[in-house]
């Protein structure tokens, strides 16, 4: 298992996202068979609680780093959001 620092110090490198960011990035480009895979996934490879990963996924959707590092992704994201937030 791969567990990744999830503190202010969790390798920023200047200017761009932590590995933390990207990895977070990463889970949300793979497509699963169901949701109970993702969330063993996300506590595998991120050491972390689904309920956190969602916190820090959408706080990237608001970060321009995110955006620029990965444009498809975050602006599916967004489109996916915005479309919730419309039907409350």
């Amino acid at each position: 298992m791969t567990t990744l620092p999830n503190g202010p110090d969790a390798t920023d490198s200047p200017g761009g996202l932590s590995d933390r960011d990207r990895a977070v990035l990463a889970v949300e480009r793979q497509s699963w068979a169901g949701p109970g895979a993702k969330d063993r996934a996300i506590r595998e490879q991120l050491g972390i609680s689904p309920t956190r990963y969602y916190q820090l996924l959408n706080a990237l959707l608001d970060d321009r780093r995110a955006l620029e590092a990965d444009p498809v992704t975050v602006n599916r994201l967004r489109r996916i959001r915005e479309a919730r937030r419309g039907r409350r």
